[in-house]
């Protein structure tokens, strides 16, 4: 059996290629996708930004060739008894035939972050699906964009409800993203820190990362919040999932920005600032929105796409600021991502942010539309 692929053989450049089917490991399991998100990640390989975890021990350079996608949903197609056994991450029997979605980070589990750090993909040996394998060495088919995947034994796994329909199912691992703002409130130790119910939120950058942590937000209570794009596309959607406020970049100044944050807020400033660009730029622009004491949530930059510079005296201590990175999202969120969309889905319009499927050969395609602000979440379907 042949199976089809995207691969990106080299920056800005797509071929179909063929594999054969791969012999299932102990402990492997076979996908047959149905859609594999593109996410800003990807757009950055695209463009040869590759350097990921800059500076630490799982600092990597995205190989190539390579079979993206890391933002996965489909049905199984095969396992092995030992799957049977073991059932997905929360120990549910699966079979041949239902839907799974998956955590694309594989850890090693022995490591001092597997073994200090709870939850979170830290691993310093970490690999990612569609982000880490090159499709040149078996078994190939690591990453979404093919008509089939393999999964690695001890790959994380979840078995998907039966309402939860592949068009929001795609968007788990984005929606466990937004875990962030659970361990926002863990910070809340102080009134002048962290996340709280009530707080002043701006969110800058509303793509579908953006536009889940607004539902998020509104999930967990949030006061005001503010969504700041250049896109009126995504503007308008945010408006959708609970934006009280939206403010378009290209139509303002940034003095003007930085107003109209005081002016909402007495004069104080924002509780706290969600940076979801892939751009550094806009950072120092959110540290100014902060009130004293305020709080900067980094997740837009997951590829190093360059530097800024920052005044340790304007924007840390007189700001008295707490800036949290985070650049995973926890293994444990896909049960829960899961269960918001269930209990949420007549309040968010989730499957709306899926707003363009194209088909393998339509792949460089797909990924210009992914850079368009006409665009949602752009995915992948492998049998268009």
């Amino acid at each position: 059996m042949k199976i089809r692929a995207a691969v990106l053989v080299a920056p800005g450049r797509y071929e179909v290629q063929t594999f054969d089917r791969p012999k299932l490991e102990v402990g492997a399991l076979l996908m047959r996708v149905e859609l594999s998100g593109i996410c800003g990640t990807d757009k950055h390989t695209y463009q040869g930004e590759t350097k990921q975890y800059a500076g630490t021990e799982s600092e990597t350079d995205t190989p190539f060739p390579i079979i993206q996608g890391h933002e996965n949903v489909g049905i199984i197609e095969e396992l092995t008894p030992a799957i049977e056994e073991s059932g997905d991450f929360y120990q549910a029997p699966v079979k041949v035939g239902d839907r799974i979605v998956m955590c694309p980070d594989m850890i090693c589990g022995k490591c001092f972050y597997c073994t200090h750090i709870q939850g979170y993909s830290w691993c310093s040996k970490s690999q990612c699906y569609g982000n880490s394998f090159t499709s040149a060495q078996w078994p190939h088919l690591l990453g979404g964009w093919a008509e089939y995947m393999y999964f690695k034994p001890g790959t994380f796994f979840y078995k998907v409800p039966e309402n939860i329909p592949p068009k929001v199912a795609v968007l788990a691992e984005l929606m466990a993203c937004a875990a962030s703002l659970d361990k926002l409130k863990d910070f809340s130790s102080y009134s002048i820190e962290g996340f709280t119910t009530g707080d002043t939120v701006v969110v800058f950058g509303v793509g579908p990362l953006g536009l889940l942590h607004l539902a998020k937000l509104g999930i967990m209570g949030a006061g005001k919040v503010i969504a700041i794009d250049k896109s009126e596309y995504r503007l308008d959607l945010a408006k959708k999932f609970g934006a009280d406020l939206t403010i378009n970049v290209d139509k303002t100044t940034q003095s003007e920005r930085l107003k109209i944050i005081h002016s909402l807020t007495g004069g104080i400033g924002a509780d706290v600032v969600l940076h979801m660009t892939n751009r550094p730029e806009p950072v120092i622009e959110g540290i100014e929105m902060l009130r004293r004491g305020g709080t900067l949530l980094e997740m837009g930059n997951f590829a190093d796409t360059g530097e800024v510079s920052i005044s340790m005296h304007r924007h840390v201590l007189s700001k008295n600021l707490r800036l949290i990175g985070l650049s995973n999202h926890p293994i444990n969120a896909y049960g829960p991502s899961l269960k918001l969309f269930d209990k949420y889905a007549k309040q968010y319009p989730f499957a709306d942010l899926v707003t363009h499927e194209f088909g393998l050969a339509q792949a460089d395609e797909a990924m210009q539309m992914s850079m368009s602000p006409q665009s949602g979440k752009v995915v992948i379907n492998p049998w268009l």
